[in-house]
């Protein structure tokens, strides 16, 4: 997956935007136009999971909803193994419908897009109130500006950081071009 084949399909756009963080950013990642191909999605994780440097099994594979559940999915069938999903219960995040992790279970923690790393510090306190040992950390996209540190090795298909600023800070508002707001938490 190149930064070509993003564009070519609409997932990386180009502006001014308002970000969840509330930080603003020149660039976007809008995840679903990848989610919403399966084929490229399939390949990205395949890539993702070629690149992992490590020798130990995986029994499971966990993502944050709502996009880390299709990389978790499609991560799961490809090694053949269980896909769990830590859904959000109040400020923390939780196993729900049923679905249970033995301890110490060897697991590889998948998300979509890397900013802050948020999300996967949310999963891995999930995976760590479970006793789960967490093998390696895998995301499609890291945007981030300095790859967060994790106890666990981190390998994305595709490295493109991203400039954010605070608002009172943001070039791209002293320009005056317009903001526009996409996502959401």
């Amino acid at each position: 997956m190149t930064l070509a084949d993003l564009e070519r399909i609409g997932a990386v756009l180009w502006g001014h935007f308002l970000l969840t963080s509330g930080r603003h950013s020149d660039i976007y990642f809008e995840k679903f136009r990848l989610l919403e191909q399966p084929p490229l999605l399939q390949e990205c994780v395949r890539e993702l999971l070629r690149r992992l440097p490590i020798d130990s099994p995986i029994q499971a594979v966990v993502g944050p909803t709502l996009g880390g559940i299709l990389v978790a999915y499609e991560a799961a069938r490809q090694l053949g193994v269980r896909a769990l999903y830590a859904e959000r219960e109040g400020k923390e995040r939780a196993f729900r419908r049923g679905s249970v992790l033995e301890p110490p279970t060897p697991v590889l923690v998948v998300d979509d897009v890397l900013t802050t790393g948020t999300s996967i510090r949310e999963v891995l306190e999930l995976l760590q109130r479970h006793q789960a040992k967490v093998v390696a950390i895998s995301v499609l996209i890291d945007r981030s500006e300095s790859s967060p540190e994790f106890d666990a090795p981190l390998v994305s298909a595709l490295r493109l950081p991203a400039h954010s600023y605070a608002p009172e800070e943001c070039p791209l508002c002293r320009e005056g071009v317009p903001l526009v707001k996409r996502g959401s938490r």
